[in-house]
């Protein structure tokens, strides 16, 4: 069919494509990637190669100056083996900081997840707690922000900035001594909350244009680590939006390294494999719709789908491991931990004094309210500790009264001495320790 010279110049001058919105997809491609469609999409926009690859270069170029406050990370040059390389993060976690093998592995999981943020519909805060100082909470954060894209870590941070980074930059940001940070600041737990899910991770703000007040509306989607003394102490819309690692004080003869003195490409070296596992298996992980367990409630559900997304693109143990992760930690998330070394030292000084290896409840209240002058004999406004009381501040240590046989005829709620071997040797001295376990025989 014949064609006019003049229809031929209108064909030619206006764009069949949005030009800025290809490019802007083009220029976020990796090299590879880039290379494999430049002639075809060249061709597509009515360009020449070297005239497309200038405007890639340029758009990159901007991107760049945009994004000067993060250190770039190159994608691994071969492929990688996705279960060996959640293995090998899971090990390097545990080099540096004393935590059970299933915190490590879901912290491996979760900073896995933060290169997959365009794949996945929830980014769970990970909140790491600890019940003391001296816990590693602060060191996790490090070893996960050295791994994570576009890391951005504050101690402290205000609302004002938070969306305006998350909508320009789109981080993975870590938050230390969160329980300071939201102390009595509302609407910046708000704008945490809100990012929790892909549809909600929206928030309206007025902005300033000359002489007008318009509303705009930033993004706040984005995977955020938070750590504190009794975190879990937080308002349940954050914990319940959380995968929360419990950490502890090592032990004597509990050994990590420093994270100092880690290989100088130990953590580079991982985040390009991280890169390289987002870059090769992203439409695998967006595909992926795990089978989610009853065992969980709908907003653990939530938050483990994409950490399950990983596991089972990764293959191999992953899928089984990382359910049985799920199960464990959120059986334990509603036992929150808390600084009760008063009453952990009274509690070793009654069994050392009483030199026995089991004590009934009632007893062993009578015992701590002995002395007028201790918290315990005014504990209940005014009056002395109850048992529930006890309980619950036992339970952030894990430790839990039980039925024991104190006779042939008699049996009682009460503790047994051994049960608060683990507590007394990680947060009572070790002198303390062996004195009591030299003078009990269990």
């Amino acid at each position: 069919m014949m064609v006019s010279t003049e229809n031929k110049e209108i064909a030619i001058n206006q764009p069949r494509h949005n030009d800025e919105e290809v490019i802007r997809q083009l220029a976020a491609l990796k090299p590879l990637e880039y290379d494999r469609v430049r002639k075809e999409r060249a061709k597509e926009l009515n360009v020449r190669p070297d005239t497309l690859d200038k405007q890639i270069k340029e758009a990159q170029s901007n991107s760049s100056k945009e994004n000067t406050q993060f250190d770039g990370i190159e994608s691994w040059h071969t492929p990688i083996n996705p279960a060996e390389l959640l293995d090998e993060i899971t090990s390097t976690i545990q080099r540096f900081i004393v935590l059970d093998i299933h915190q490590a592995q879901a912290a491996a999981l979760w900073v896995s997840a933060c290169w997959f943020l365009d794949e996945i519909h929830c980014a769970p805060i990970l909140l790491i707690n600890a019940p003391e100082r001296a816990c590693g909470k602060t060191q996790l954060l490090t070893v996960l922000g050295k791994l994570a894209p576009r890391t951005a870590q504050a101690s402290s941070i205000s609302q004002s900035v938070l969306f305006r980074m998350i909508e320009s930059y789109k981080p993975t940001l870590f938050i230390d001594e969160i329980e300071t940070v939201l102390a009595d600041n509302e609407e910046l737990r708000g704008l945490i909350n809100a990012g929790h899910t892909r549809d909600s991770a929206h928030v309206w703000r007025c902005v300033v244009k000359g002489d007008d007040i318009d509303p705009k509306k930033f993004s706040v989607w984005g995977m955020k680590a938070i750590a504190g003394i009794n975190a879990v102490k937080l308002a349940e819309t954050v914990t319940s939006r959380s995968i929360i690692i419990e950490l502890r004080r090592k032990k004597s003869d509990e050994k990590v390294e420093r994270l100092r003195h880690a290989e100088s490409d130990t953590f580079q070296n991982l985040a390009a494999k991280l890169a390289r596992f987002a870059e090769d298996f992203h439409q695998q992980v967006k595909n992926t719709r795990p089978m989610l367990p009853d065992d969980l409630g709908d907003r653990e559900q939530d938050n483990w789908e994409p950490l399950l997304q990983i596991a089972i693109v990764a293959g191999n143990h992953w899928p089984k491991t990382a359910l049985n992760v799920a199960l464990t930690i959120s059986s334990i998330m509603q036992a929150p931990q808390s600084s009760a070394n008063e009453l952990l030292a009274d509690i070793k000084e009654i069994f050392y004094a009483k030199q026995v290896i089991k004590i009934t409840t009632t007893e062993l209240i009578n015992a701590l309210c002995e002395d007028t002058e201790k918290s315990w004999y005014t504990y209940n406004r005014g009056k002395q500790l109850t048992p529930r009381q006890l309980s619950n501040k036992l339970k952030d240590y894990g430790i839990a009264s039980k039925t024991i046989r104190f006779s042939a005829y008699e049996t009682a709620k009460g503790y047994e001495a051994s049960q608060f071997n683990d507590a007394f040797e990680r947060y009572l001295s070790d002198s303390d320790n062996l004195q009591l376990q030299s003078n009990i025989s269990m």
